[in-house]
């Protein structure tokens, strides 16, 4: 409705699409200005978020400052087995003593429950990996695709592969020391980073399944030969319940890390993509996550 003109009625509405032209290009009357939309407050010392279509920025908060990324290195090592030539997901491994003592001399290492002796499908390892967040499926997996006569030479041979990647993805800021996050002094990556190799890691149909995946339950082969029904797995994502769109990806935390959480979620056919390093909590992360969620679809529009 045209406000401010007195005595003038417009009896079609022809004349007053005319009229309002005229006065537009006179300026007599402007429109109102697109709302801006305003970046939101995050508690983690580190965000990025893209769209993911075209890997263009939407936020930024010490996105290039390296931090210690807890299993949010488990992205990585999963993209790194996924993409080793002839992959066999059917194939059998035979869960062994060193990974479960791994396990227990490292009082932050979270577990998928792995039975020494029992045989584990890879695809099972990558669910035991990225749901639960099992240290023990990520020395399972290093050390099947990792190349060496001796296991220390296996995984040390998988870290290396990792950061080949790394570098042949352009993460300038990215190094891995680890095969799960639990550093030793050189694991580290940014909120850039993380986002950029999630990217790339969703872009296999396989880890796109796994990472949007609320719980898994494994049935593996026992030493003897007999089935076993592992314990369900839960995925430690929790916006795949709480937030509409989720598709992935992957938690972290840690004494230095503290609470990290790399995530993606699609809406209307869009996808933005994002990381939160060092939030305070669990619940804080997932809250910073999804403000930034939100901000992204709201500058897609």
């Amino acid at each position: 409705m045209i406000t401010g003109i007195k005595g003038i009625r417009f009896r079609s509405v022809a004349v007053v699409a005319v009229t309002s032209g005229a006065l537009l290009t006179t300026g007599a009357l402007t429109a109102a200005p697109a709302q801006a939309v305003t970046a939101p407050s995050i508690v983690a010392k580190g965000g990025y978020v893209m769209n993911n279509s075209n890997a263009k920025t939407l936020y930024t908060k010490a996105a290039d400052t390296r931090r210690s990324t807890g299993s949010t290195t488990k992205i990585m090592t999963a993209k790194v087995v996924l993409a080793q030539s002839n992959l066999n997901l059917d194939a059998k491994v035979t869960i062994q003593k060193a990974y479960s003592d791994y396990i227990v001399d490292n009082d932050y290492a979270s577990n998928a429950g792995l039975i020494v002796g029992d045989k584990v499908t890879v695809r099972q390892l990558l669910y035991g990996l990225m749901l639960p967040s099992g240290c023990d499926a990520a020395y399972a997996l290093a050390d099947k695709f990792g190349s060496g006569s001796t296991r220390a030479a296996r995984v040390k041979s998988f870290i290396g592969k990792m950061n080949t990647t790394a570098k042949n993805l352009g993460l300038k800021n990215t190094h891995f020391d680890s095969f799960d996050g639990i550093g030793h002094g050189a694991n580290y990556s940014t909120p850039r980073d993380l986002t950029k190799l999630a990217s790339s890691a969703m872009k296999n149909s396989t880890f796109r399944t796994i990472v949007k995946t609320k719980a898994y339950t494994a049935k593996t082969i026992t030493k003897s030969g007999s089935p076993r029904t592992m314990k369900t797995w839960k995925n430690t994502n929790g916006l795949l319940s709480s937030y509409s769109g989720t598709i992935g990806v992957k938690t972290g935390s840690g004494p230095e890390a503290k609470y990290c959480l790399v995530f993606a979620a699609t809406r209307n056919g869009k996808t933005v993509i994002g990381t939160v390093l060092a939030s305070t909590s669990i619940a804080q992360r997932e809250t910073d996550a999804k403000k930034l969620l939100n901000y992204g679809f709201a500058k897609l529009g």
